[in-house]
């Protein structure tokens, strides 16, 4: 007769081999406290509500690296530039840019810049925006930091403690809280866009800010398709990310 509380074995894995994240965290524990595991219904929701903004923002510190302006300007009907930028010049002036928004420069940075006949690559308004645009960058850096820490510390003291199942609940939930959350954003920037990237400038920006002529070097930079593709990355990179935490966290 089995026993009932044992279970087949696996002869294609090593004994030593755990088959899930929860029977590494449960070897590292006392057999004691995991009998006396407890659910934590406030641990769970605040792992669920901090999941999306982790996820999000690291999609958007990937579009912040030189391989998204790369890419994206090759990409098939990617559309030229009316006014004379080469796809080189793209490329060269939009990581300068990139390098503004991420370095501790000022925005004589940019605006000592200047063509080969001597005028300036950026007018008064486009600067200020980018002065703009590097604030809120800098907050959502920082918001991104805390919210990677605050995972790690509550992550590290529930595999300590008696609370790991409640912070693998959190985890999964916020997995499905940033499928629903960005699965809507993601078909409101496909059917919608014009509406979505009025709104969300609305939102970050001064009205009256952000608007430029076709003729400016940051519309000639990054046209709409742009933004509309790094929207759509950051949501596939979010979306992909939060199938693979519940794959890898739920409960078997």
């Amino acid at each position: 007769m089995v026993p009932p509380d044992s279970r087949p074995i696996d002869n294609n894995r090593s004994v030593f081999e755990p088959s899930s994240v929860d029977e590494v965290i449960d070897s590292l524990r006392p057999q004691g406290d995991i009998l006396m595991e407890k659910n934590y219904p406030l641990l769970t929701w605040l792992v669920a509500l901090i999941t999306p903004i982790a996820l999000i923002l690291s999609g958007v510190r990937l579009l912040l690296t030189p391989w998204f302006i790369q890419v994206e300007y090759q990409m098939p009907n990617f559309p030229p530039d009316p006014f004379g930028f080469t796809v080189e010049d793209r490329l060269y002036y939009s990581q300068i840019a990139l390098d503004y928004l991420l370095n501790d420069q000022g925005i004589e940075f940019l605006g000592d810049l200047r063509f080969a006949d001597g005028t300036p690559v950026y007018n008064p308004r486009e600067l200020a925006h980018m002065v703009d645009v590097k604030i809120v960058v800098r907050y959502a850096l920082y918001v991104w930091y805390g919210s990677l820490s605050a995972l790690f510390i509550l992550g590290l003291a529930a595999c300590l403690g008696k609370t790991w199942q409640s912070f693998r609940s959190g985890l999964v939930r916020g997995g499905w809280l940033t499928i629903i959350l960005v699965g809507t954003v993601v078909l409101f920037v496909l059917f919608g866009f014009g509406i979505f990237f009025v709104l969300f400038h609305e939102v970050f920006f001064d009205p009256g800010t952000w608007t430029f002529a076709f003729s400016d070097t940051l519309i000639r930079l990054f046209p709409e398709r742009f933004w509309r593709d790094a929207f759509l990355a950051v949501g596939g990179f979010a979306l992909m990310t939060s199938v693979l935490l519940i794959l890898g966290f739920r409960e078997r």
